[in-house]
């Protein structure tokens, strides 16, 4: 600048804002002379300002100053001083950056200058010097400390939507450069300057960026050996994100445009591959939802990003040529449950919002009621629908969040409570479980709110029993905590005892049975040797030393004295205490004296003390009649089940511990021992006439003599059943004890069949009895291993006995299927333990070991070629129960599959060396069933059995399902099912259709199945002939189990089915490409058509449509039957071509004249159109003149009856035409309009259609107008005539190449 301010200021000790004055005014700037020495003075000025010296108010007021005289400086010298403060920002020349502030007030006057101004070696206006300028600063380095000040600076400049582009872009790339302290101050002056523009690319950046953060600090905590090489410390990252968020939604509340910005991007990325949804994103949108315009539409964001993702994640697991194109989905309920843990760093701001998107996933896809009142039931297998994965989440943030957040817990609790009595006639398992969770995590904790919870049990009486039972195992830990809590529960019971609703009554009874259950008196057994202890191992509390055990005693005898008056109530209410005492003494054991007292006593009151009294039982006691109606008063075979059990669990636990100290209290169980063996005795010599039910007795429902003895019949065969049980338990394999157990049976059996010869349809009660057994599960399983696998000597001849009845065998099969049923429809099964999953676990791996070395030892073939009898062949009945608990422990034990192969294993080696993976015990037992499978095929055509066919394909089905598709047990498993469905002819279509459903189950686990569909349509185009009946089709024969009688319906209707879902994850796929193009992900810089040809994901879609067209080339052309068949197809070609539609469109998107469309693309196009539409249009006209035929023959034969009828069927089966047409023209037009803008004729292989009348029929329209208008008639007649003959044209099988 030629002066340095010592020279220009010498003699005067410091400027002063006056002397600054003066000096300006006596320069004027229209003198060129003056200009030039007001910029002299202005630059020292700047370098005074930088330098320091000045007082700060001084420099203020010099600021002021020259702010002001800036306007009157010439637009060149404008540009000088411009470029200084450039070159000082990129050079690093600045020390304290005061004099910034004059920039803006110089780039504005600058930008205000009309004349062409000389920049560099050309003339520019003042706005694009400005624009320049700004360029270059942009281009250049900042130093961090003047970022946030430069930053702040542009909000003061009119800058134009390229120049804001131009410093967010450069502000973003410093953010990396920065401090993490220094990031917010700066994010709030880019989110003032974002105002101006290019609010996306702010909220793009910003978002990026932390998650690129977070997911290096994931990295870095992922390897331990570096934790001490952490750049950044967590809480301090923490904190920062939480200011950020705080900053933006400051921003959105001044500025609406911003949310709505947010809200387009993030919905926009929803449809590609979620890249801009990350932990960071989520909590801001939470924070986002306390301003109430943006609420609703966050949450339904929310949602919808939710439920897509779980069902983008079914769709991976379910295909693996998708898991191939996608290895590393991100799981957004991951992301979400990390803003949860991450909340715990002050982030109050997310927490409300955390809470009610909670709530909001549990109440939208929480289990829905259905028609006769039952819930889906879900397991806890992969298998498990979106909606019921989105409803866990929703519990899960809840759950975490209540641990993490003390201030928000009240609030959860209360909303919870609500919607437990709100909602009570609405499934509300999933709250209850929530209720549980949060009460086992800390039952102390929840003592404050111990007034939400008492209020909540007032409504206890008017809530359903199943509603009661899970609240109250809910706060069963609260009880053991809180006094006040269990006192007033306890005075809510007694009220509930004498209710007048039933309900009422019956929840008491449950709620007093939980109390017995868990208010242990001392002395009673140990938790341990207890089953299931609800609860109790979390809570840190002694309740001892709460309670004392006397208090707990004389508590647990209060409750049992109001039980006892339950003993004169309804029988449903007795039922509930029957089913619940068995429970209790295992729990309680000191409470045994009682227990057994009060159930001895109510059966003194049916039992017929004299010896020679037949029957021991007075079952008319049981029975209540006013006036015609007759009820069960006293559920008796529940009553004597109950004391079985109990006794049983008495002797077996509590008697050895006694007999060590004294024998004083043999009393109660002998006399009941002696009571049951009595029972036993005289029933064996009852006859059915002793109950007055032989065969002459009357069963109907109409009737109540019907109805009674049905009702009787009922408890008799429990009866027989409880005492098969006991007289098991206590025989030690003796003979007598077995003959006695094989006369209960066949009494039970003679009851049985007579009320299955006089129910006639199943309409009556007793139809639906066998869906139960009041067998125990333990029992049936140790009575199948007596039956089946023990060959102990000692024990051989008394076996015999049972063995000998093929009959009783049988029948300890179907209850042990019966159980396994139960299972799988409830959760849960009847009887001790019944809801203990490791114990009924337990049983079904010894009850599957056993029916499996019943099945494999004694096929179906060698035990029928002995004396038939009537009833299923028990090993057939085996090979069904091993069916139903493969599907059950797959079900509700997936985790556990590993441990029941293991358990199959017949070796029992307890030492192996070497762990034995799932594949390779799963490929050991599909072995078995292979061999056994290859038998039956081989047998001759006549010993064929069908059922047992489809239950091996069943059960291949369920093994196969755990074995690695990557494994050598995998490949051997798909080998031998293809070579099965290729070398195996069978007409049986069930068994067709589980084998190759098995096959495409094999496919589809390793790569895509459309190769598979090709040829098994080749197959049945071969075989039903082609719609032109003058043309021959060459057989292919790829599929000998595809033959006449199974093609169609069974394997076409199951390609088909195949075909949609492959057409449904080439929609996905197509989504996903358009989701990413929006993103600018396909590289556009690519300058080559092998950029866009060589995208996995396009080349892997155009492939998949490729095949699939030439699977519907070959089924368009095939000589369906009417029906089911052609209207699947019709809908499928219709998805077929709105799946082409899409990817036209996809192209018409992405379209660059640089890289074109690919030629595979093109092929694709061509290939629909010489080999597909054409056929189309044939088959349509095939269809229709079918029906035209069949509707005239009807017509003739039965003019008035069957007319009506014929329409409703040939409309209805037609209706996908019209929509098929439509997709066919809307696949064209898009075509054209990708053949303007692409230059390439894309339709020169495809012929328009020209005629749309394929829905009228005129010989239709005959019938429906009864024949009128007969010259209209006669001219729409001829119309149709000319326009069925248009596709009549002849084709040849032509052969069809797969797109490659």
């Amino acid at each position: 600048m030629g002066f340095s301010k010592q020279e220009y200021w010498s003699g005067v000790p410091l400027p002063s804002p006056v002397f600054v004055w003066f000096r300006y005014k006596g320069l004027p700037c229209s003198e060129e002379a003056g200009a030039l020495k007001r910029l002299k003075i202005y630059s020292c000025c700047i370098q005074l300002l930088e330098s320091g010296d000045l007082q700060k108010e001084v420099a203020s007021e010099i600021t002021g100053l020259l702010m002001l005289e800036v306007h009157r400086f010439p637009g060149q010298l404008l540009v000088e001083l411009a470029n200084e403060f450039v070159s000082a920002i990129n050079e690093g020349k600045l020390t304290n950056g005061k004099s910034l502030e004059l920039l803006p007030v110089i780039l504005t006057a600058l930008g205000t200058k009309k004349e062409n101004l000389t920049y560099g070696k050309g003339e520019l206006s003042g706005e694009e010097c400005k624009k320049q300028l700004i360029n270059t600063l942009c281009s250049g380095r900042w130093d961090h400390q003047y970022v946030i000040q430069l930053t702040s600076m542009f909000k003061a400049v009119p800058l134009t939507t390229e120049e804001v582009e131009f410093v967010v872009e450069k502000v973003l790339k410093v953010f990396s450069k920065l401090n993490l302290q220094e990031i917010p101050p700066l994010v709030y002056q880019l989110l003032v300057l974002s105002s101006k523009g290019s609010r996306k690319r702010v909220l793009v950046g910003i978002i990026a960026f932390f998650n690129k953060l977070d997911q290096q600090h994931n990295e870095e905590q992922s390897g331990d050996e570096y934790l001490d090489l952490i750049t950044v410390p967590l809480d301090e990252l923490r904190h920062v994100e939480g200011t950020i968020i705080l900053h933006i939604v400051f921003a959105i509340k001044l500025d609406f445009e911003l949310g709505r910005e947010l809200l387009r991007h993030l919905k926009a990325t929803q449809q590609g591959d979620f890249s801009s949804i990350c932990p960071f994103s989520i909590a801001l949108l939470l924070s986002v939802t306390r301003i109430q315009r943006f609420e609703e539409q966050v949450f339904d964001f929310l949602k919808s990003s939710v439920i897509k993702n779980f069902k983008d994640l079914q769709l991976l697991q379910g295909s693996k040529y998708i898991q191939s194109l996608f290895p590393n989905e991100c799981c957004i309920s991951t992301m979400i449950l990390e803003v949860v843990n991450n909340s715990v760093h002050s982030w109050d701001h997310v927490t409300q919002g955390l809470v009610e998107f909670g709530f909001i996933l549990m109440d939208s896809y929480g289990p829905k009621k259905i028609l006769d009142g039952k819930t889906a039931e879900t397991s806890s297998g992969l298998s498990r629908m979106p909606n019921q994965h989105a409803c866990k989440l929703g519990a899960n943030i809840l759950l975490e969040t209540f641990k993490i957040h003390e201030m928000i817990r009240q609030e959860i609790l209360e909303q919870v409570l609500n919607r437990v009595v709100t909602r009570a006639s609405s499934p509300i398992n999933h709250f209850l479980d929530l209720l549980s969770d949060i009460i086992k995590y800390s039952p102390l904790v929840l003592q404050s709110c111990s007034s939400k919870v008492t209020e909540t049990f007032d409504y206890l009486s008017f809530l359903p029993v199943q509603t009661v039972q899970g609240l109250l195992k809910a706060v069963q830990p609260l009880l053991k905590v809180s006094m006040s809590i269990r006192d007033s529960l306890i005075l809510v019971l007694r009220k509930a005892m004498f209710a007048s609703q039933l309900d009422a009554r019956k929840s008491a009874v449950a709620g007093f049975l939980l109390l017995l259950k868990n208010f242990k008196v001392l002395g009673s057994l140990s938790s341990s040797q207890c089953s299931q202890s609800i609860g109790v191992s979390q809570v840190h509390v002694d309740i001892h030393s709460r309670y004392n055990s006397v208090a707990n005693e004389t508590f647990c005898l209060e409750i049992m004295d109001s039980l006892k008056r339950c003993l004169g109530q309804q029988a449903d209410v007795r039922l509930m205490l029957y089913e619940g005492f068995y429970d209790v003494l295992r729990r309680n054991s000191q409470l045994a004296n009682s227990v057994m007292q009060t159930l001895l006593s109510q059966l003194k009151q049916f039992y017929e003390p004299e010896p020679d009294v037949l029957p021991p039982l007075k079952l008319e006691a049981c029975i209540l009649t006013q006036g015609d109606q007759v009820f069960l008063q006293e559920p008796l075979d529940y009553l004597l089940c109950c004391i079985q059990h109990c006794l049983a669990w008495y002797k077996s636990r509590v008697v050895p511990l006694q007999q060590e100290e004294e024998e004083e209290e043999e009393g109660f169980y002998q006399y009941l021992d002696d009571m049951l063996e009595s029972i036993t005795n005289r029933m064996i010599k009852s006859e059915l006439e002793d109950f007055e039910l032989d065969k002459s007795a009357d069963f109907s429902q109409s009737t109540g003599i019907g109805i009674k003895n049905n009702i009787c019949a009922s408890l008799v065969m429990g009866i027989c059943e409880v005492l098969i049980e006991y007289n098991f338990f206590i025989s030690n394999f003796s003979k007598t004890k077995f003959e006695t157990i094989l006369s209960l049976f066949m009494c039970y059996k003679k009851l049985s069949d007579i009320l299955n010869e006089k129910s006639g349809k199943g309409k009556t009660k007793m139809a639906n009895r066998p869906t139960d057994s009041f067998l125990s599960m333990k029992f049936v399983s140790d009575l199948l291993t007596a039956l089946f696998r023990d060959s102990t000597q000692s024990h051989e001849e008394s076996l015999s006995v049972l063995r000998s009845s093929n009959e009783f065998m049988r029948y300890a099969v179907n209850v042990a299927l019966m159980k396994v049923q139960q299972l799988k429809e409830t959760g849960h099964v009847s009887g001790p333990d019944g809801q203990n999953p490791e114990k009924v676990f337990q049983n079904l791996c010894d009850i599957t070991r056993v029916l499996l070395w019943r099945y494999t030892s004694i096929p179906t073939s060698v035990e029928e070629s002995g004396k038939r009898e009537k009833g299923k062949n028990i090993s057939l009945l085996c090979l069904e129960g091993i069916q139903k608990i493969l599907s059950a422990v797959q079900q509700f034990y997936q985790p556990k599959c590993h441990q029941f192969l293991k358990a199959l294993d017949a070796t029992d080696k307890e030492e192996e060396e070497e762990e034995v993976s799932v594949s390779e015990r799963a490929a050991f037992q599909i072995r078995q069933f292979q061999r056994s499978l290859l038998n039956l095929l081989s047998s001759q055509e006549e010993d064929f059995k069908s059922k047992e066919a489809l239950l091996l394909a069943t059960v291949l089905t369920s093994l196969s399902k755990l074995l690695k598709p990557i494994s050598a047990e995998f490949v051997q498993m798909l080998s031998w099912t293809s070579k099965i469905c290729t070398e195996n002819s069978c007409e049986d279509a069930s068994f067709c259709k589980g084998m190759l459903s098995l096959l495409f189950n094999l496919h589809v686990s390793c790569k895509s199945p459309v190769g598979l569909l090709r040829d098994l349509s080749q197959d049945i185009h071969g075989l039903l002939g082609d719609i032109d009946e003058d043309v021959e089709v060459e057989k292919t024969n790829n599929f000998a189990l595809v033959n006449l009688k199974t093609a169609a319906p069974t394997v076409c209707l199951l390609v088909l089915s195949k075909a949609e879902k492959v057409l449904e994850e080439v929609d996905w796929l197509i989504t996903k490409l358009k989701g990413q193009a929006n993103q600018k992900i396909i590289p556009e810089e690519a300058s080559s058509q092998a950029a866009l040809t060589n995208h996995p994901m396009e080349k892997t879609t155009i492939i998949q449509l490729g095949t699939l067209l030439t699977f519907f080339h070959e089924l368009v052309q095939t000589a369906l039957p009417s029906g089911s068949c052609v209207d699947t197809l019709l809908k499928d070609l219709g998805k077929m071509y709105t799946t082409l539609t899409a990817l036209v469109k996809y192209y018409l998107q992405v379209y660059q004249p640089s890289t074109g469309i690919p030629k595979n693309m093109e092929k694709l196009v061509k290939l629909s159109g010489s080999h597909l539409t054409p056929l189309c249009y044939s088959f349509i006209s095939y269809v229709q003149n079918k029906h035209s035929r069949s509707l005239k023959c009807t017509g003739e034969k039965e003019k008035t009856a069957a007319g009506p009828t014929a329409i409703a069927r040939a409309l209805r089966e037609t209706k996908p035409i019209p929509n098929l047409i439509f997709a066919i023209e809307q696949y064209e037009k898009f075509l054209i309009h990708l053949s303007k803008r692409s230059k390439v004729n894309l339709m020169k292989h495809i012929k328009l259609s020209t005629s749309r009348d394929f829905k009228i029929k005129g010989n239709i329209l005959d019938v429906v107008l009864r024949q009128e208008e007969d010259e209209n008639e006669e001219g729409t007649a001829s119309e149709h005539e000319g326009q069925n003959k248009e596709p009549a044209k002849k084709k040849r099988k032509k052969e069809m190449k797969c797109l490659s």
